[in-house]
């Protein structure tokens, strides 16, 4: 089958690859943006402007007064940046980062040698042993400018991969509780194992809320402790709960959770999130959902494309800073499955990003999951909990990491989708909308 010329052309930024004869008998203009087995190697960022970070990191922390729904992520980083200035600063286009630290992506022994050199310290190695690379955590001396240091460090070395240590926010907008009685006491029925297996990036999962009952729930991080986070609790429910009233996509599905954020104002690090993905990896997990939002980074990239290449699938909300706001990752790196938001008229939220990065839309308001404390459910809203529908799906036709496998699961999940255009791909749902039917009406928890 011939590529269509727009999207090798228009969308250079698109996972593109053919169908070929995964798609059969598919007609020849429906071409897939699938994911890419190769990402492009990360470029330098070039000179770093010491005064664009006094100046530009002030606008986070500025926004107070913003009550948009596309600014809702500057308001909740603009609150981390002053909350916690003693463990998180700006970067030199004001996104959160952990203070005076420096990540190198599986570093050789002489760039080690020159990072000390330059008065680095070596602060903690991750391994990340289903991805057979190391990231190694550097600290910068007080006093010394950690984006001055980056600089340096670059010029010393330009053949490593050094990038700050950023820090992703839910890509949630929203939630208001229900005033709904409590499920049934009894174990509900058809929760049994299924043989799904889905990984989950996120915080960490109140597995003895009533929707977890019958789930299998593995978990990693916070050094074994279990730490509810509403958002992903909230995440995990659409994916495997169920109960007498809510039921998720799969609710028979093993849930692979690994917890970033360990209640900790450094949580949601580029670094942990590459980590849980090596653990992921280990565990041979082949979807794994991510409805966390953030900048481009050079560590991240690298562990998103190496994970790409071994065939698993990440799905990532595409983020509710608005139609006109810039890409935010990791949904827009290559191979990612970027997902929107919609209505249950099928409208795309008016918070929700648009773009190339988009290649599904899936409910996202209107509906409910499960809460942390009384009430037990709340009404969601946001890109956040629309990835993990379609993460749901996905996993139900991937069952192991494997590239041809993994094009296949995204061809027949972009053959169910609707409300596309007929010869093209939308900036706003991608291939289409998908699980209208997986949404959880508020009118049934009142």
């Amino acid at each position: 089958m011939k590529p269509q010329p727009f999207a090798l052309l228009a969308r250079p930024l698109r996972r593109i690859l053919l169908l070929g004869a995964v798609v059969g008998a598919a007609p020849a203009q429906a071409q897939l943006r699938l994911p890419s087995l190769n990402l492009p190697l990360p470029q330098s960022l070039g000179v770093i402007d010491t005064e664009t970070l006094r100046d530009r990191g002030t606008r986070l922390l500025a926004s107070a007064d913003v009550r948009a729904l596309g600014e809702l992520r500057l308001l909740q980083v603009g609150d981390l940046l002053r909350q916690h200035r003693d463990v998180l600063e700006p970067d030199p286009r004001g996104e959160p980062m952990v203070r005076s630290q420096i990540l190198a992506w599986s570093p050789s022994a002489a760039s080690l040698r020159a990072a000390k050199a330059a008065g680095l310290k070596v602060i903690e190695v991750s391994t990340l042993d289903g991805l057979d690379e190391t990231i190694v955590v550097l600290g910068v001396p007080p006093g010394t400018s950690t984006a001055a240091m980056l600089e340096k460090l670059r010029a010393l070395d330009p053949g490593g991969q050094y990038d700050f240590n950023h820090v992703y926010t839910a890509s949630a907008a929203r939630s208001m509780g229900l005033s709904a009685p409590a499920d049934a006491p009894e174990r509900p029925a058809g929760a049994a194992r299924s043989g799904v297996r889905i990984g989950l990036i996120d915080g960490g999962v109140a597995d003895n809320h009533p929707v977890f009952r019958e789930a299998a729930v593995t978990r990693w991080g916070c050094e074994g402790k279990l730490i509810p986070d509403a958002h992903g609790t909230a995440v995990a429910a659409l994916m495997i709960g169920h109960s007498s009233r809510f039921r998720g996509v799969a609710p028979g599905a093993e849930l692979y959770a690994a917890d970033v954020y360990c209640s900790s104002p450094v949580g949601g690090s580029a670094e942990r999130i590459a980590t849980a993905l090596g653990w992921l990896a280990k565990q041979q997990i082949a979807v794994i959902n991510i409805s966390l939002v953030g900048p481009p980074n050079q560590t991240l990239e690298r562990a998103v494309g190496a994970m790409v290449r071994r065939g698993h699938l990440l799905v990532a909300a595409v983020g509710n800073d608005g139609p006109a706001a810039a890409p935010l990752y990791p949904a827009s790196y290559p191979g990612v499955v970027g997902v929107s938001g919609v209505d249950r008229d099928g409208r795309t939220l008016p918070e929700a990003a648009r773009g190339p990065q988009v290649m599904f839309a899936a409910p996202g308001n209107q509906m409910v999951s499960a809460a942390l404390g009384n009430p037990p459910y709340r009404v969601v809203r946001g890109t956040s909990f629309a990835a993990p529908i379609v993460a749901a799906m996905l996993a139900g036709e991937l069952n192991k990491p494997e590239p041809l496998a993994a094009r296949h699961a995204i061809s027949t999940l972009a053959r169910q989708a609707s409300g596309a255009p007929a010869n093209g791909v939308s900036d706003a749902i991608g291939y289409g909308v998908l699980g209208a039917a997986f949404r959880n009406e508020p009118g049934n928890f009142r």
